[in-house]
């Protein structure tokens, strides 16, 4: 299977890049003397956006935001010349996205996995995770409601305990991983060296256990497919995951850097102008680059499933008996207590790989390592083989359906452990075996439709401030009834209505006490997250840090 992968699609100057994307891979299969590809993956921040209301749902700054060109492809009026699929990062249409909670199609042939997924295209098997990792939201449920308040709109895409719980509990063979942020600790079985020499800034965090998403690493070494993607971090890294050398007795090399070894089926496009690492001196950066990955709600991620057991401790962290004698408004979220390192447990006997290949790309922009053509072959091949149409799996419907009186919404049930869900899942797959694998029903159908209104041209502050309806999706809808399950993305115009009011209410309340958690340096922040001066839009609060007060009406 000849499959691209991409970093992430859309970010600060890179928007509008989705026909830049295609056109990419256009080019590089005619040098390469390739007919075509057969799928893209895309690592997140894909910014699904259809009108300028979905901009407003959206955390990046509203100066540096742009409409980009994917509602070409949501109207109609493009459609996409490969089979795409893609997760979602930090910085989302989320107003479009949560419509899809179990994925869906959010244009023609352009696919979302949801907040966590598996699906099959031909013979491979893909499994997804959308999000980044926050520890102090891990716990919560899908709790963000339209119109959402600036909390809301960062908390939305933080990956959430309830969606990895049920990837854990797949016990056959996965062939590709995807997620935006990288697996936890996964630097360090790379060329670590090089990847500090370009991105200097990595290293404090890589040493102290906290670069990338613990969630994520949980599911590489659990799942241990042949393939792993991600994106986020800006930069194109590669690594090898030996799960065979762990198993033998012997830790993997945790400082060893290994070489980023380039198969003959790879092709990279736009790294003939990149400069040779060098030993570092005075960090530089491009003065008209847009880092909106800075996270302004960072909080100790103290519910941490793994760190690097070599790392020292990180001396930038202010110690406790000085942090408790700040005043209260010093005080970071509350996450729970830290836990050991606990590493994940033994795949079961049918996930036999030993080996995953992680690669994660940078974004697309002139000169930056965003695009990898490869050759892929599933860990197990089909006899026959296996059309190349993108299909259920009847694994993970079998999972969904045993959670699927669970109301994303709602807090999440205890976890009653592998013992108690396992025979469940395979009652499961007795039903999903009856009345779709031999009804013919496990075909994902392309039942695109419109929601929200098209983009209409006009300046996207023409709508200020206001956020989108909330629309129920048909996909979604039509997912949960083939699968007998209740659609908790439902609900009436009536209750709609009335969460809007309360919604409503609650923003207007934030901006008139001067935003939501206001960290901003100099003056308070009014309607507008902004940095520097004082409050915009009629607010006066009172924040220190990088306030985030936000305005609605």
């Amino acid at each position: 299977m000849r499959i691209a992968v991409e970093g992430c699609l859309t970010e600060g100057q890179g928007h509008g890049t989705l026909h830049a994307i295609y056109a990419s891979i256009k080019k590089t299969c005619e040098i390469n003397k390739w007919e075509g590809i057969d799928l893209l993956i895309i690592g997140g921040d894909f910014q699904a956006v259809r009108n300028s209301y979905d901009l407003n749902c959206m955390s990046v700054p509203q100066k540096f935001r742009a409409i980009g060109d994917f509602h070409e492809y949501y109207s109609g009026a493009r459609v996409a010349p490969y089979l795409t699929l893609f997760v979602g990062g930090n910085h989302e249409a989320s107003s479009h996205l949560q419509e899809l909670y179990y994925g869906g199609w959010v244009a023609p042939s352009i696919y979302y996995l949801g907040a966590a997924n598996v699906v099959r295209f031909g013979s491979l098997r893909i499994a997804g995770l959308s999000g980044i990792w926050k520890g102090y939201n891990y716990n919560k449920p899908h709790f963000e409601r339209l119109p959402y308040s600036a909390d809301e709109i960062k908390s939305l895409y933080h990956v959430r305990e309830i969606d990895v719980r049920k990837l854990l509990l797949l016990r056959t063979q996965v062939d590709i991983g995807i997620s935006h942020d990288w697996p936890r600790g996964v630097e360090w079985q790379g060329d670590w060296k090089a990847l500090f020499r370009k991105k200097d800034l990595f290293e404090a965090d890589a040493r102290a256990g906290t670069l990338g998403s613990s969630a994520a690493r949980y599911l590489m070494d659990r799942l241990r497919p042949p393939h792993w993607f991600s994106a986020h971090l800006h930069c194109k890294f590669a690594a090898v995951v030996d799960y065979g050398r762990e198993e033998g007795g012997s830790e993997p090399a945790m400082n060893a850097g290994i070489s980023d070894t380039k198969s003959t089926e790879e092709i990279e496009i736009d790294i003939e102008n990149e400069d040779p690492p060098v030993e570092p001196s005075a960090p530089t950066k491009n003065t008209d680059e847009i880092d909106l990955d800075i996270e302004s709600d960072d909080a100790e991620d103290t519910a941490q499933v793994l760190a690097n057991p070599q790392a020292p401790p990180d001396s930038s962290i202010t110690p406790s008996d000085l942090r408790s004698q700040l005043p209260a408004s010093f005080a970071r979220p509350k996450t729970p207590p830290p836990s050991q390192k606990a590493p994940a447990p033994p795949p079961p006997p049918a996930i036999k790989n030993l080996t995953t290949s992680f690669l994660a790309l940078d974004k697309c922009l002139p000169n930056r390592k965003f695009l990898q053509l490869l050759s892929i072959d599933p860990f197990t091949p089909s006899n026959p083989p296996v059309p190349p149409t993108l299909t259920y799996d009847q694994e993970w419907l079998a999972i969904l359906r045993v959670f699927g009186s669970q109301d994303p919404h709602l807090p999440s049930p205890r976890n009653l452990g592998e013992a108690v869900y396992t025979p469940l899942i395979a009652k499961e797959e007795e039903w999903v075996e009856e009345r779709l694998v031999k009804q013919g029903k496990m075909t994902v159908p392309e039942n695109f439709e419109i929601t929200a209104p098209v983009y209409d041209g006009k300046a996207i502050g023409s709508v200020g401030r206001e956020q989108p309806g909330e629309y129920t999706n048909p996909q979604t809808k039509a997912f949960c009834e083939m699968l007998g399950i209740p659609n908790h993305f439902d609900a009436s115009e009536g209750e709609r209505e009335e969460m809007r009011m309360k919604k409503g209410l609650q923003v207007q309340s934030e901006n008139a006490s001067g935003g939501s958690r206001g960290r901003g340096r100099g003056g308070g922040r009014g309607g507008h997250r902004e940095r520097g001066g004082g409050g915009r839009g009629g607010g006066s609060g009172q924040g220190r840090g990088r306030g985030r007060g936000r305005g609605f009406r």
